[in-house]
């Protein structure tokens, strides 16, 4: 078996940013408050605070925690809710449990996935808007239901919800 080891020059921009981010991450795991820290509640500290795991959390929740850097990506990466390339400046849930996949949330999305231009959950192209499917946003009277940062708003339609996918672009409609 052959190993390749490619080395990566970053620029002095890159490196000023990974110690920025470094430092960041350190005093959000260092201003954990509970008696017991483990590499879970660390890692859902750090991303309550920058929304995301870099790799940069991965390695300084390891040497926090006394943990390898293998243990503590075995912890993040079976847990669906950590994401691990940064989100949109705005993020926009399409829920799609039954209530709502009953009065239209598949239309719904479809029509969300064509005005942000993509086929699944992520990011859009130019990086505005992070799209999540959520198995209930709990507004099962409202739906289909939306959410904008965690703002609920409900009875969407598919012409709607497109409206306000191109506005959270910046796009008009």
């Amino acid at each position: 078996m052959f190993h390749f080891f490619v080395e990566v020059k970053l620029t002095t921009a890159e490196t000023e940013q990974s110690s920025k981010l470094r430092e960041q991450i350190r005093q959000v795991l260092n201003a954990q408050a509970q008696p017991t820290i483990t590499v879970l509640s660390s890692l859902i500290a750090v991303q309550d605070s920058i929304h995301y795991l870099p790799d940069e959390a991965i390695k300084e929740t390891a040497t926090f925690c006394g943990s390898t850097i293998n243990e503590v990506w075995s912890v993040a990466s079976f847990y669906t809710n950590f994401r691990f390339t940064e989100p949109g400046d705005k993020t926009l849930d399409v829920c799609w449990g039954p209530s709502c996949h009953l009065v239209g949330a598949q239309q719904v999305l479809d029509s969300v996935h064509a005005a942000l231009e993509i086929k699944e959950e992520g990011e859009s192209p130019d990086g505005k808007v992070t799209l999540k499917y959520n198995t209930c946003l709990g507004a099962c009277a409202q739906g289909p239901v939306i959410a904008i940062n965690h703002h609920l708003i409900g009875k969407q339609t598919p012409e709607s919800a497109a409206k306000i996918a191109r506005e959270l672009r910046g796009q008009s409609s």
